[in-house]
């Protein structure tokens, strides 16, 4: 979404074009997929990470720029804040000794650009949502300087016609008005990619669909925003607001949200780019020159850049992924479900936990999709995002069953099996899936962490709420660099 675009303003002329430019891609996506005209699959997975930036106090630090051009690392990229970095780590195929690599290729990337950040007196944070953010730090002018968070920006209000309301009822109320999509950088995420055969791609996606409560539930980390204690993982209910452009009364006849779980199973990975092109206009509407059709016909891979730009506009959780790498194309499912942090050992364990089940669930004989209905699955996210650890979620021949004793007994004997059959090594597993594991048993995560450290010291102390969650957040940060899993660290 970071991409570059020169600024402009777009004609209706520009949205026509644009339309019509996105369904000759998709009959070009189409044919490809007839023509087999993908790769096996190779069992690729890849990783990004989204950061926050904080003073030395623990409030946001407006410094991206300055960070990055210190870090001087392709790996890192600006995001939508002042407030936040990305880093993009390269792909690794999805067996031996791959999570131990990856976390160690993390660790020394982070700790790396933690040292040059320091020279500007900021500080990296893996979490969901920064505790310290207030209403006096999203705003237009926390943007970075891109042209396409302006244009999004422009867009998204010019679609509305008004501020946004943000509205979540939780442990706390919020309700405020925001005048830019500013409070999108607060939600700050891991996004884990697998490549996936076009054959292959509906199961994946289905699958991912249907675990994607259970991965919030295990991993919430964003119990706070503006000050307040919400949702354990409020990210969701945020993100969905932020970048909404309906009117409240396009939301009452129904009209989806580009923020969307989907609403159905889906038989093929065109399911969601043909939902893509019918059901939302374009935010973006950038055509390019390529003629798709032409570059197919003389037997070369088109970029499909329309489709893909999109694509990239509709924030479905699990997103489908067309792309080209050294001249061949490819598809992936692009989780984005999980919130950063709290360290990066939790998040490779979340990893290790999201790809053995998804593998171990798509290779079931009896599909569980087949089993459950697609809104009990929506229901599933929606419930794990607001009560996290301690929700109960519906699973198929089970029923309402809390989410620790579902992952006990049912999901991670399946997730090593996943990781079995990919040749993971077992010390990586049996390492990585213990801490999943004992979050169940402890019924603790780094949203219980960071609400009962708050707690913990709120409730004893006469002090500035604000200064307390500063005084949480620095002790986080301490933790966050010792890469013990959150389950282990002490509340108070």
């Amino acid at each position: 979404m970071g991409d570059d675009v020169a600024s402009t303003v777009f004609s209706r002329e520009d949205r026509q074009r644009y339309r019509d430019k996105v369904k000759r891609n998709l009959d070009v996506f189409a044919r490809m997929l007839r023509e087999s005209r993908f790769d096996a699959e190779k069992r690729s997975i890849g990783l990004e990470i989204e950061l926050n930036l904080t003073d030395e106090a623990g409030d946001p630090a407006m410094a991206n720029a300055q960070v990055l051009e210190r870090i001087a690392d392709d790996a890192f990229v600006t995001e939508l804040g002042q407030f936040n970095v990305e880093i993009n780590i390269p792909p690794r195929l999805l067996d031996g000794e791959v999570f131990s690599g990856l976390e160690q290729q993390v660790r020394d990337s982070l700790n790396a650009a933690e040292d040059k950040a320091r020279e500007t007196g900021a500080h990296m944070m893996i979490v969901g949502i920064l505790p310290t953010l207030g209403e006096q730090h999203l705003h237009a002018r926390a943007l970075t300087a891109n042209a396409r968070y302006e244009l999004l920006n422009e867009q998204i209000f010019a679609a509305r016609g008004e501020d946004l309301h943000l509205s979540i009822d939780g442990v706390e109320r919020l309700s405020a008005y925001a005048d830019s999509i500013a409070p999108e950088a607060a939600c700050t995420s891991v996004q884990l990619h697998q490549l996936v055969h076009p054959e292959d791609f509906a199961r994946h996606w289905n699958a991912a669909q249907a675990v994607a409560g259970i991965q919030l539930a295990v991993g919430a980390n964003s119990p706070f925003f503006f000050g307040k204690e919400l949702w354990r993982e409020t990210r969701i209910a945020l993100f969905e607001q932020a970048t909404d452009t309906r009117p409240e009364e396009l939301k009452a006849q129904g009209v989806r949200p580009r923020v969307w779980f989907g609403e159905r199973w889906i038989t093929s990975i065109f399911d969601l780019f043909e939902e893509n092109a019918r059901y939302f206009p374009a935010l973006l509407p950038i055509t390019e020159d390529e003629d798709p059709r032409a570059v197919l016909d003389r037997g070369d891979t088109p970029a499909l850049d329309e489709l893909r730009l999109h694509n990239g506009t509709i924030y479905r959780w699990n997103r489908p992924i067309y792309d080209v790498a050294r001249g061949q194309p490819h598809l992936r499912v692009e989780n984005r479900v999980l919130p950063a942090g709290p360290t990066v050992v939790d998040t490779m364990a979340n990893a290790a936990f999201y790809f053995g089940l998804v593998r171990a669930l798509v290779h079931d004989e009896r599909p569980l999709w087949s089993q459950m209905s697609f809104s009990a699955a929506e229901e599933n996210f929606h419930v794990a995002a607001r009560h996290g650890i301690e929700a109960s979620l519906y699973w198929p021949s089970l029923g309402s069953i809390p989410a620790t004793e579902l992952v006990l007994r049912r999901l991670l004997p399946l997730a090593y099996q996943g990781l079995d059959s990919a040749h993971v090594d077992p010390a990586d597993r049996d390492r990585l899936l213990a801490i999943v594991e004992q979050r169940c048993l402890t019924a603790r995560n780094g949203a219980s962490w960071l609400a009962g450290a708050f707690h913990a010291r709120y409730g004893d102390s006469t002090g500035d709420r604000w200064d307390v969650l500063r005084d949480v957040l620095r002790d986080y940060r301490e933790l966050m660099h010792t890469n013990e899993p959150a389950h282990t660290w002490r509340v108070s």
